[in-house]
C-alpha cells in the first residue's frame, strides 16, 4: 500500500512582499518528497483558509516578514478552528523574536522556525508530526 505525501501550504499573509524565503522553503519541502502548494503573496486569513480546505493539506505554513505574526496567527487559528480544520498543523516561519514565541505556542503554533532555521529542521519536525496515512 502506497503511503500518501505531506501536504503543505506555504502561505504569504497580509501585505509583506517578501517571498524569497518562502520560495526556498517551498522548493526545500518538495525536494524532500511532500506535496507543496504556495499561496504567492498577498493573501488573506480567509483565502488561506479557503486553500486549506479544498487542498486538503496536512499542515499550513505562514511565512510572515512583516512582523504581524501574532495577529495574523490568531486570525487563522480562530478562523481554522470555526471551520472544523483546527486539526491541521500550523507552522510559522519569517521575523520571529524569541519573546514572540511562547505566545505564538499558546496560540496553538506547532513549529516554529525564524529566519535562518536549518532547512533538514523543518523538513525533520513536519515528517516526525504529521501523521500519514
Amino acid at each position: 500500500m502506497e503511503t500518501r505525501h505531506i501536504k503543505v501550504l506555504v502561505a504569504k499573509p497580509g501585505l509583506d512582499g517578501h517571498d524569497r524565503g518562502a520560495k526556498v522553503v517551498a522548493h526545500a519541502l518538495k525536494e524532500a518528497g511532500m506535496e507543496v502548494i504556495y499561496t504567492g503573496l498577498h493573501r488573506t486569513v480567509d483565502q488561506i483558509i479557503r486553500i486549506a480546505i479544498q487542498e486538503d493539506v496536512d499542515v499550513i505554513g505562514l511565512s510572515i516578514m512583516s512582523g504581524a505574526h501574532i495577529p495574523i496567527t490568531q486570525k487563522l487559528v480562530k478562523l481554522a478552528k470555526q471551520e472544523g480544520i483546527d486539526d491541521k498543523m500550523v507552522v510559522v516561519g519569517g521575523v520571529i523574536p524569541a519573546r514572540d514565541i511562547p505566545r505564538l505556542q499558546e496560540l496553538g503554533v506547532r513549529g516554529i522556525f525564524p529566519g535562518g532555521t536549518p532547512f533538514s529542521e523543518i523538513i525533520g519536525y513536519i515528517n516526525e508530526n504529521v501523521k500519514k496515512s
